[in-house]
């Protein structure tokens, strides 16, 4: 079972998990973006295992890649045809995904503070905020008069 994130396909228990693959083994992939993020190496990864290897592959979120069920020539073309569409969805959504991450770390380095800003609340608001509350005065009222001491 291979837990880390899909980001590049040098991971350990990955490699270990294809190198103990044997012919009709199956191995079930969870979803195809954690699978890889990489078009090309989503595909090269694919075709290793289920070519070369000769492992069937079962994508659970995805039931038109589990070549356990088409054996065929059709359906091998769907699974290729689909994978290779997925793939490159799932390879430009990571891609723009990775580029947030780096711009949101960036922008933390450098003291970007992220969320609604702090707000004291005051005795006069809590107030304010309890007769509004309780009915005794209008949401508007309750703004005009917190803004009075603001």
């Amino acid at each position: 079972m291979d837990k880390q994130s899909g980001k590049d396909f040098n991971r350990t228990p990955y490699q270990l998990l294809k190198r103990m693959l044997r012919k009709g083994d199956v191995l079930y992939i969870h979803s195809l973006d954690r699978f890889g993020r990489n078009k090309e190496e989503i595909l090269q990864e694919w075709n290793e295992i289920t070519k070369n290897i000769q492992a069937d592959s079962v994508v659970l979120d995805m039931p038109l890649l589990d070549t356990t069920q088409i054996k065929d020539s059709l359906g091998t073309f769907i699974a290729d045809l689909v994978l290779q569409i997925l793939s490159w969805i799932g390879g430009s959504r990571a891609g723009a995904n990775s580029k947030t991450a780096e711009g949101i770390d960036l922008a933390m380095q450098n003291g970007t503070v992220f969320g609604r800003p702090k707000v004291e609340v005051t005795e006069e608001f809590r107030v304010v905020y309890d007769r509004w509350k309780a009915g005794e005065m209008t949401a508007v009222k309750a703004m005009k008069e917190k803004d009075d001491f603001l």
